[in-house]
């Protein structure tokens, strides 16, 4: 696949490393192409095992971002119970559904739970904290909730809800 059209021939001028600062888009579709054709030598491994690791690296940090989100809204649950609206419960439902299927479709981060939760909860410590105006001292420094609650789709901590009838 050539890159986007600019001038005729340009690519043929442009290193394949060059390629990949000047467009990534083209390059994936070039790496692609080589790929497919098993063309080996026309490969830019170096830039290619680069990316490779970084969609590992984009999974971890999506776990951790959904975490965080559901961590903060959990709190915010927990510590605002005045406060509570559907759409906190909305966004509890499908942080905890998109994090179970992001585990189903990645069983190879389950292990890195542990770890994720700790930044997680930080971050959704400092969420709720924003959103609540409630003081720093009302959220504890730990996590109050163990990874089998937070994932659990009828975990609500603090006084019941009339949200969650019916």
């Amino acid at each position: 696949m050539s890159p986007p059209e600019t001038s005729p021939g340009w690519e043929n001028s442009i290193a394949t490393e060059d390629f990949y600062e000047l467009d990534f888009y083209a390059w994936v579709q070039q790496q692609a192409q080589f790929l497919h054709a098993r063309q080996w030598h026309h490969i830019d491994l170096p830039n290619l095992i680069e990316e490779i690791e970084s969609l590992g690296k984009q999974q971890r940090q999506e776990l951790r971002n959904r975490l965080s989100v559901l961590l903060g809204h959990l709190l915010r649950w927990h510590f605002q119970p005045q406060q509570r609206r559907r759409s906190w419960l909305a966004t509890l439902r499908v942080q905890r559904r998109d994090i179970l299927r992001l585990l189903d479709e990645n069983p190879s981060l389950k292990p890195y739970l542990e770890e994720a939760l700790a930044d997680a909860y930080a971050n959704g410590r400092d969420l709720a904290m924003g959103e609540t105006n409630l003081p720093e001292a009302t959220f504890p420094l730990g996590c109050p909730y163990s990874l089998t609650d937070i994932l659990a789709k009828d975990f609500y901590p603090g006084e019941p809800s009339d949200l969650l009838k019916g």
